[in-house]
């Protein structure tokens, strides 16, 4: 290796990510999909060459470029997936083994070591346990190619899901790891692990502006004094019963309110719709013949009079905001929330969430959100009680979310990354300790860059 740079720029690193979930729609089935998928472009719209190895379409390319040829889009098991139609996790364990068998030769020989012969630093970030032992069989290849020492390896953790799974003190040894919360660091403490905190993010593109004429349109088509809404999983730790209630709650008061509620295909979803048709609520399927906003605000208006319309249909981010903008509340009210993606794209569309007080690091309460301290039903009525008296609250919190939301836009949170991997890098000496790496740390108003101390202390644990 020549002479070392002094920190982790596009021109001298290239990323290779590893996650189950991508870009393509056979492997979007959650947070983990969108999440990569606006880390991997974001990487390669910032300058850096960038690998994506996830379970992709078995009917597109095996290898695909984007991004004038700075994100390299692989997808693997293809071959299994032809077999499993559903999406990515049909057939996983099949889909795991062959991950896991071919994924870390892959990168080892195709991917870093052209790298490294080019004289580049090498990032190796993988996602959810699925990805962990492949983490660790890179990790041994690497190390038995006498190049472990030069490649940066991150493991993050997005959920507690699968934990079970994971061999905690080979992935500790062999990778340094990560997480999305604070909420989540303290669980993982209290199993000897002490990662690294960096949150997620959302794309630049949610802090735009709303269409007026279309938030217009969907709130008139709703019918309603109040619109509530919730987009997750149909999982207990959602909390969907607790919404239904809060709405039961507020139809006894005499409030016409309507739920839109979209779940996904877990079985719990049936509990929670029988238990809202048992505390009298009209519930109504509402499914749409095509993908435009004129079909989607017909079939809204077809909701017949109902309290909970069940979107039954696949919304696409450009409706979920204007969904979250017209709504008096959105209800991102889970139990467990490793993160809360949703509230805080709520935040950038200039909507009011009502979050839990798990991991959703960036509610403040009464300031930017409304956060349930309790499973109990009456706080969600009673916060939206406050802000239907407080409209002033109303537009100062709207506001104060969008500040927030833009503090987590995908620019911002890699470059919180990179100076976790600059740190990493340095304790590996991959990078020379200098005044100019000093100065992307070190605040000018508080006097001279402290170079003369020992690096725990001038660049902190994590």
């Amino acid at each position: 290796m020549g002479s070392k740079p002094t920190a982790i720029a596009p021109d001298n690193t290239h990323f290779v990510v590893l996650s189950f979930e991508g870009p393509d729609r056979y492997s979007l089935a959650g947070g983990l999909g969108v999440r990569v998928s606006n880390l991997c472009e974001s990487l390669a719209a910032s300058g850096y060459q960038t690998h994506l190895i996830f379970i992709g379409d078995p009917k597109h390319p095996g290898e695909e470029m984007r991004d004038e040829g700075k994100l390299v889009l692989h997808r693997w098991c293809q071959w299994i997936s032809d077999y499993y139609p559903d999406g990515v996790y049909q057939g996983e364990n099949e889909k795991l083994y062959d991950f896991n068998e071919s994924v870390p030769w892959f990168v080892c020989d195709k991917i870093v070591k052209p790298a490294l012969e080019q004289n580049k630093l090498v990032v190796v970030l993988g996602e959810e346990w699925h990805t962990a032992e492949a983490m660790c069989r890179i990790s041994d290849l690497l190390h038995s190619n006498g190049l472990r020492d030069r490649a940066v390896m991150f493991w993050n953790a997005n959920n507690t899901m699968s934990f079970d799974r994971i061999n905690w003190g080979r992935l500790a040894y062999t990778t340094r790891i990560t997480t999305v919360s604070r909420y989540m660091k303290h669980i993982m403490s209290r199993m000897g692990i002490d990662p690294l905190v960096i949150p997620n993010g959302i794309p630049n593109s949610l802090l735009g502006r709303v269409s007026s004429q279309a938030a217009g349109y969907l709130r008139k088509s709703i019918d309603a004094e109040l619109v509530l809404a919730k987009v997750a999983r149909w999982d207990p730790d959602k909390r969907w019963n607790m919404a239904v209630e809060a709405m039961a709650r507020l139809k006894a008061k005499g409030k016409k309110a309507v739920l839109l509620a979209r779940g996904g295909i877990e079985p719990h979803g049936q509990e929670v719709l029988y238990n809202a048709r048992s505390l009298g609520l009209k519930v109504k399927d509402v499914m749409t013949q095509g993908n435009t906003f004129a079909d989607y605000i017909r079939a809204i208006q077809q909701g017949d009079g109902a309290d909970v319309l069940n979107l039954r249909f696949h919304c696409p981010h450009s409706l979920l905001k204007l969904v979250y903008h017209v709504s008096d509340a959105v209800l991102a009210n889970s139990g467990h929330e490793p993160f809360g993606l949703v509230g805080l794209e709520t935040m950038a569309a200039g909507g009011i969430a009502f979050t839990g007080s798990t991991g959703e690091d960036y509610a403040i309460p009464y300031r930017n959100a409304m956060v349930m301290e309790t499973a109990d039903p009456k706080e969600i009525e009673t916060y939206i009680g406050y802000l239907d008296r407080h409209p002033e609250e109303r537009r100062r919190m709207r506001l104060a979310g969008r500040v927030t939301a833009a503090q987590y836009v995908w620019e911002k949170v890699i470059k919180n990354l990179i100076r976790k991997l600059e740190y990493q890098a340095l304790l590996q000496g991959l990078l020379s300790l200098t005044r100019s790496t000093h100065s992307q740390y070190h605040d000018e108003s508080q006097g001279p860059p402290p170079e003369q101390l020992p690096l725990p202390l001038a660049f902190g644990s994590s």
